[in-house]
């Protein structure tokens, strides 16, 4: 039974739409563990090292539809998903009954049950799975991976989510991955912006930061926040792990949502705002550690 199970996964075809900073990797990934896969990116350019690995290149999302049994999605944006799916070229004009669309992007939870809805009436699954762990887990397959949608479409594709991340959740039904992820991006904008307060306190003081940040490691204070983005605010070396302006458009979706469901959300509103004056300094392509520049310009 466990073979025959294998030789299903080995058989069922991939599709992947969308080979930016995270996508690449991932694809790769799915290349090289064996896998058949068909790729579309809209600057061809990015695909040629799938077209050398193996993958067969396609002019749209709908060509990779009609050759695959799931087709991932990493796009930039909601918008930029809803054209994927339902545009002129889209999936859902390729795709067979019966197939899974597989949603990695960091869009809005509500966007998310519409877009489910509608391909549910194709007979075409969705399960929405955004991540974390930046270009470093994509390269390396170590993303955390937060599922939403029907637990057997999330057993079909587990198999392929083992093959990018290694804390793979399924967290609920469709839009349910969606909110786990803006629960990430909260805790991490309002971490960031809190150590980026304490560093800031220990300079004003006259302490070193760098001292303060390993006495802090140590205890419960300390984080993988307080490793990474304290040292980068410490090195004043913001090269962007996660852009500020892409964390900027994940918590415009934390805000509207927090909007429709009556959550008050003082901390991520503060954290917010400060990314607001990063971008309107013009550090949007710096990562989202940069806030930590806009407190200091606050006190002279």
């Amino acid at each position: 039974m466990l073979a025959r199970y294998a030789e299903d996964v080995q058989e069922m075809k991939l599709g992947f739409v969308g080979l930016g900073i995270m996508g690449l990797p991932m694809s790769l990934n799915l290349q090289r563990a064996g896998f058949t896969l068909s790729v579309y990116n809209r600057n061809p350019a990015r695909a040629q090292t799938l077209e050398k690995a193996g993958a067969k290149l396609c002019r749209s999302p709908k060509e990779v539809a009609e050759n695959a049994d799931i087709i991932f999605i990493c796009v930039s944006d909601t918008p930029d998903v809803e054209q994927v799916i339902f545009g002129t070229d889209g999936i859902i004009h390729g795709a067979k009954a019966g197939s899974i669309v597989v949603d990695m992007s960091t869009i809005s939870p509500e966007e998310t049950k519409k877009f489910a809805r509608r391909l549910a009436e194709k007979n075409i699954e969705m399960i929405d799975a955004p991540i974390s762990g930046g270009e470093a887990g994509a390269i390396t397959g170590t993303l955390s991976i937060m599922a939403g949608g029907s637990a057997e479409a999330f057993a079909r594709v587990k198999p392929y989510f083992e093959k990018l991340g290694k804390n793979i959740v399924h967290v609920g039904t469709n839009g349910a991955g969606q909110v786990a992820k803006a629960c990430n991006q909260i805790v991490i904008a309002v971490s960031i912006e809190a150590v980026s307060e304490a560093l800031l306190f220990a300079e004003k003081c006259g302490v070193d930061g760098r001292k303060v940040r390993e006495a802090l490691m140590g205890g419960f204070a300390g984080s993988k926040v307080m490793e990474v983005h304290g040292n980068r605010m410490l090195n004043d070396d913001y090269k962007p792990g996660f852009k500020a302006k892409l964390h900027r458009k994940d918590m415009g979706i934390v805000m509207d949502t927090a909007a429709k469901v009556k959550a008050f959300l003082p901390g991520a509103a503060l954290a917010t705002r400060h990314i607001d004056e990063a971008l309107e300094a013009g550090d949007g392509e710096l990562d989202s550690s940069a806030i930590f520049k806009v407190l200091r310009k606050k006190v002279k």
